[in-house]
């Protein structure tokens, strides 16, 4: 198997760090048997190689059979000329290897119940998986663009497009997992106002008739959804939803654990002629620049989300249950970083919360 690590830019290659320890642990002390490869990605491949993208990693991107991504995003980059930074490299990324289905999964740890703002009895319990949409609509719909009218006046247009396959496709990813764990389906749209909002419902809900009668499904509107996350989110077991939409929601979600930095996400695109799928592997929470370079980042999403990579690419259950459960017991045994920590409570440096993980990865 081909790894391939981009670290990114901001607190991107210092939560990767804390990856790579605990990939290379696995390597000597479970035989994980996989050829790892690293390339400089943002603004690091900018002042290693004068271009944010290389052919070399482009290349490798293609043909890696999961990529372990950090984070993109810095103040640094109005220092690169416009024709330079205009395409999105992230999104780029999404299209090329049609990174379809998005899965980010929102789970209470019992030891970090202080750490949300929500009441204790709100957030006991919580386990639910978003299914985001990730290669279609707004980010991707044509037309788009400013512009300047006869009259002076500017304009601004965003297109929200999605076919009957995009959002089938989609909608199977939710069934199949729902199959897996509660058997419940939310399908989240703005269908009393939008055209393709009541597309979007009318699309899933005969998916579910046709071919998942055995899995409940409900529907539910965006705005609805965003109260009831934060009013009841142990109503749900698996939401599913189109890209900007599942974008808002699943940060949205993330204060049931406390924090974004404590979600992993997965983004898998069609099985291919191998068998495999095409897969980017990368913590929710973004690239922080404004702790950058300070060594406290949380690495726990990261180090979740190489366990997502176990489970669904290297096909490494046992592996990943293992990495998770270091995970929770680490935070059990005290470890807080300074998005995670109680009022007067101590905070562990990345290297640190890695060392907890690490120390805590045994059968």
């Amino acid at each position: 198997m081909q790894l391939l690590i981009l670290p990114g830019d901001g607190v991107g290659g210092e939560v990767m760090e804390g990856v790579k320890r605990v990939l290379q642990w696995l390597r000597e002390c479970r035989g994980l048997d996989v050829d790892v490869h690293e390339e400089p990605f943002g603004m690091a491949a900018w002042w290693a190689h004068g271009t944010l993208m290389t052919d070399e990693t482009w290349q490798r991107i293609q043909t890696a059979d999961a990529i372990l991504f950090g984070a993109i995003g810095s103040p640094e980059y109005v220092q690169i000329p416009a024709e330079q930074r205009r395409v999105d490299w992230l999104l780029e990324m999404r299209r090329s290897l049609d990174l379809y289905e998005n899965l980010r999964p929102v789970r209470a740890i019992d030891a970090l119940l202080d750490a949300s703002t929500l009441r204790p009895e709100v957030v006991l319990g919580v386990d639910m998986v978003i299914v985001r949409e990730l290669a279609g609509g707004v980010y991707f719909g044509q037309p788009r663009g400013v512009e300047t009218l006869p009259d002076g006046t500017r304009r601004a247009v965003n297109t929200i497009v999605y076919t009957t396959r995009e959002v089938e496709r989609i909608a199977r990813s939710a069934f199949e997992l729902a199959r897996t764990r509660q058997g419940r389906v939310c399908s989240v749209d703005k269908a009393n106002v939008l055209e393709f909002g009541a597309f979007w419902r009318e699309t899933v809900q005969a998916i579910g008739d046709s071919e998942y009668p055995d899995v409940e499904v409900s529907h539910m509107y965006v705005d609805n959804c965003a109260m009831q996350l934060v009013r009841d989110p142990r109503q749900f077991d698996v939401i599913v939803t189109e890209n900007l939409f599942g974008d808002i929601l699943s940060d949205c979600a993330a204060m049931v654990t406390g924090s974004l930095g404590m979600l992993p996400s997965a983004s898998r695109g069609p099985v291919r002629s191998d068998g495999l799928r095409a897969a980017l592997y990368e913590p929710v929470h973004g690239s922080a620049p404004d702790i950058a370079g300070q060594g406290i980042a949380n690495p726990l999403a990261a180090i979740l989300s190489l366990a997502m990579c176990l489970r669904y690419t290297l096909d490494r259950v046992n592996d990943a249950v293992l990495v998770e459960q270091a995970v929770e017991r680490a935070i059990v045994a005290g470890a807080r970083t300074r998005d995670l920590a109680q009022p007067g409570g101590t905070f562990l440096s990345t290297s640190e919360m890695t060392d907890r993980v690490i120390a805590e990865l045994h059968p």
